[in-house]
């Protein structure tokens, strides 16, 4: 045999052991990949959220103008044949020309016109017809488009924050926390995980009320985005994955998904402003047939979320620390 036969014999043993490692990797990455994705699907008790509510319409939000993207974030307590409630009502927005993120807080009490229900808290759009009558008094009352839902189960919270942020969320917690969240949290800095981030997100039994909770709400989101562009976040991707089908019910598109997913990782150093509504001195409590509510200035809080959404006002509430 030759040289020449002999370099071409080694050549392709060589070429054929780097080919069977590569698909050795590749095997041992699919293998991976499907393994956590149904860990983090099998954290799930009661079923997917997407379900148990199956018997929503549909939800008929306007595509995408001016490269914005409007995604509706409700927060439910839904279990398996049983109606939820949706506490949390919170609309993400992204623009994708300068890939930012926006996030936009309407408190639950806010007096609203609920087509075909006429005037009710905010928070009952969703009992009375889904995400989708959400969508339709958001836009009636404030003149916004919503084009995406997220409907993010409350009982599966935990287990997602742990999985993206395994070490906890660092918080600065200023008084005890007990009441009405089955847990004592106490004060200082400290690193929270799931179960306890949960009771610090939805504790309102003191003076802010739900102002209060709305604001840790808003940090905690901020919060988890900067740990969600680490790599540990993007190691336990399928994991998550698996868990979102679980605990997240939406209609975001995976390209659109993969979108704003890019670029948050291009801007993973930018912070997220936030707006809550109402915002400072433009509401007042009124006793009506619904319950207490928050009568707002819509006039005053149009023109506030116009100017938060162009990128023109830099809101401060200094009663309730919530920009």
């Amino acid at each position: 045999m030759s040289r020449i036969d002999i370099r071409k014999k080694k050549k392709k043993k060589k070429f054929g052991i780097i080919i069977s490692i590569v698909l050795v990797l590749l095997g041992l990455g699919i293998y991976y990949w499907f393994d956590q994705y149904y860990q983090g699907l099998a954290l799930s008790d009661d079923g997917t959220l997407k379900e148990q509510n199956e018997d929503f319409g549909i939800f008929d939000g306007p595509e995408p103008q001016f490269g914005e993207i409007n995604i509706m974030l409700l927060g439910s307590d839904a279990r398996k044949d049983e109606d939820g409630r949706s506490d949390t009502l919170m609309i993400a927005n992204y623009n994708q020309k300068t890939e930012k993120v926006k996030l936009i807080s309407i408190m639950r009490d806010t007096y609203v016109e609920i087509p075909g229900y006429g005037m009710q808290k905010m928070n009952s759009a969703y009992t009375l017809g889904g995400p989708e009558l959400v969508r339709q008094t958001i836009k009636e009352n404030f003149g916004l488009d919503v084009h995406y839902y997220a409907m993010v189960n409350f009982n599966g919270f935990p287990k997602i924050i742990d999985i993206i942020a395994p070490d906890g969320i660092e918080v600065d917690i200023p008084y005890t926390m007990s009441h009405g969240i089955y847990m004592t949290l106490h004060p200082g800095v400290q690193r929270l995980h799931g179960d306890q981030l949960l009771g610090y997100v939805r504790f309102r039994h003191d003076s802010k009320n739900d102002f209060g909770r709305v604001a840790r709400q808003q940090e905690v989101l901020s919060k988890l985005k900067d740990e969600a562009v680490g790599v540990h976040s993007l190691m336990n991707l399928p994991k998550l994955l698996g868990a979102a089908d679980a605990y997240i019910d939406t209609n975001v598109d995976k390209m659109t998904m993969l979108s704003i997913g890019k670029g948050i990782l291009d801007n993973k150093s930018e912070k997220i402003d936030t707006l809550r509504i109402p915002v400072d001195n433009s509401y007042r409590d009124l006793d009506v047939r619904a319950g207490r509510v928050l009568d707002i200035d819509f006039e005053k809080n149009i023109e506030e979320l116009n100017k938060f959404l162009e990128g023109k006002t830099d809101i401060v509430d200094k009663e309730n620390g919530v920009k």
